[in-house]
């Protein structure tokens, strides 16, 4: 990750500056008015214009519209477009004073452009031959924001950075037990617990839904429980992660192209991960219990069959008619087993329907639960860190889609309706009182191209939000 520094100057031999610049205030821009007027730059959000010179030999500057109307989101975009544009830069200054004379506080745009910055930058390298080029290493901020800003941004960026590799790592790389090595490890160094359950502790433990996803598969599934329980804590916040390492459909196979990117159908459980441990880094005042059920869905010669009948852990039978409806099944039982600990609150994510990204697209992560304040808090800290949410329903009449002639319920309901008769199934495993949250962030957990601190591939998101919302 990219190393952030900060200074209150800048300093006179500066080589490479980047510049984020109101566009009422472009007089502060360090550049002639008359030579951005001929360039057509106006500091609109968003824009951009690259001068030379002698000192500092390349000036970039980036808009980020009216200084009235600056906001984290801008600052934060703004900061990650620079970190590209400068990607073959070493060393690169980011000079944020003409922001901080707005309307933004200093410690907000230093925090949100040192997150920017960080995620901009982000590559992941693990299977390419080393670059020969220059590759952008340091960001130095010139910013009157305090130190505890961008300490704080390290931390939130660095975990974002975690999911992200994870997310991006092979399907045949990141097993389920190198999964839980790889979260494991990460909780110690943060100074969070995991316990790791093993496929004889999960049978014990009557996780049918992880175990009935894992017939097919020649690889062992594992449960992580992740805790982060500070002294005098009075909220218990239960999290939960669909860690599908890759996903053929079982035998309701996917068709090709829609299984190239199935490696990263853990990414709930990636995100929840990140999230426990930056908590920890942090030192939250808050209990946070992650709860990461962890398989491949396989096509093995045991798989699972479209008919089947399995005992979740909480005793309903559930009747699979699609096994590429494989999510929530594991989910089932990691909700059930993290309401037997009564916690205030739980909130699951998961890349779980292709409808949701019919409905709201790929940018735009569904929210459904029981508790309006709830939701309402969950939507503000996506509001702040700028990941999208949008609320959808649970309509209680469209339960009985779910109904099984043969069992207590089913895994599908009709083909239409998909994101809100998965949230109905989910809803069956929570704890009559308890609120409860989920996130389907199926659309937002992957992208196939860059936008600003978003880069191609795995996104983390989910990560930030958990972070604002609970720290």
């Amino acid at each position: 990750m990219i190393t952030i520094k900060s200074t209150r100057s800048l300093a006179a031999r500066t080589a490479v500056v980047a510049r984020l610049v109101p566009s009422d205030a472009l007089e502060r821009s360090g550049v002639d008015a008359k030579l951005l007027a001929r360039l057509g730059f106006t500091g609109e959000d968003g824009s951009s214009v690259t001068v030379t010179g002698d000192a500092p030999a390349i000036t970039l500057l980036v808009g980020v519209g009216a200084s009235d109307r600056i906001t984290a989101e801008s600052v934060r975009r703004g900061a990650a477009l620079a970190v590209r544009a400068l990607a073959r830069h070493p060393k690169v200054v980011l000079d944020l004073g003409p922001v901080e004379d707005g309307a933004i506080e200093p410690s907000v745009a230093a925090g949100a452009a040192a997150e920017g910055a960080a995620l901009g930058g982000y590559r992941f390298d693990t299977y390419r031959a080393p670059s020969k080029d220059p590759q952008i290493d340091t960001v130095t901020l010139v910013t009157r924001g305090a130190r505890a800003a961008l300490d704080r941004a390290a931390v939130v960026a660095g975990a974002v950075t975690f999911a992200r590799d994870l997310v991006n790592e092979p399907g045949g790389t990141l097993t389920p037990s190198e999964f839980a090595a790889r979260v494991a490890a990460r909780a110690k160094a943060s100074g969070a617990t995991a316990k790791v359950m093993n496929v004889a502790q999960i049978r014990a433990a009557k996780l049918g839904g992880v175990l009935a996803v894992n017939q097919g598969s020649g690889e062992e599934p594992r449960f992580v429980t992740l805790t982060h329980a500070p002294k005098g804590a009075t909220r218990s916040i239960a999290l939960v992660g669909k860690g599908i390492t890759f996903d053929s459909g079982g035998l309701s196979i996917k068709p090709a192209d829609a299984m190239m990117t199935m490696k990263c159908d853990m990414a709930g459980a990636a995100a929840v991960a990140a999230t426990v441990c930056a908590l920890a880094e942090l030192g939250a005042p808050v209990k946070v219990t992650g709860y990461l059920p962890m398989t491949d869905n396989m096509t093995g010669g045991d798989a699972q069959r479209p008919g089947d009948v399995y005992t979740a852990r909480n005793g309903t039978t559930v009747e699979v008619l699609n096994t590429d409806a494989e999510g929530r099944l594991v989910l089932a039982d990691a909700i059930s087993l993290a309401c037997e600990a009564k916690p205030d609150v739980v909130v699951d994510l998961a890349t779980l329907t292709g409808a949701c990204m019919v409905a709201l697209g790929d940018k735009i992560a569904g929210l459904l639960g029981n508790d309006d304040a709830l939701a309402d808090e969950l939507l503000g800290a996506a509001d702040r860190t700028g990941e999208r949410l949008w609320r959808l329903p649970l309509p209680a009449d469209y339960r009985k889609l779910l109904d099984s002639p043969i069992a207590d319920v089913k895994n599908i309901g009709s083909r239409y309706g998909g994101t809100l008769t998965a949230g109905l199934f989910l809803q069956e495993f929570v704890t009559e009182g308890t609120a409860w949250a989920h996130l389907d962030i199926a659309g937002p957990a992957w992208s196939e191209e860059v936008d600003a601190e978003i880069p191609k591939g795995g996104t983390g998101f989910g990560v930030r939000t958990l972070i604002d919302w609970l720290s």
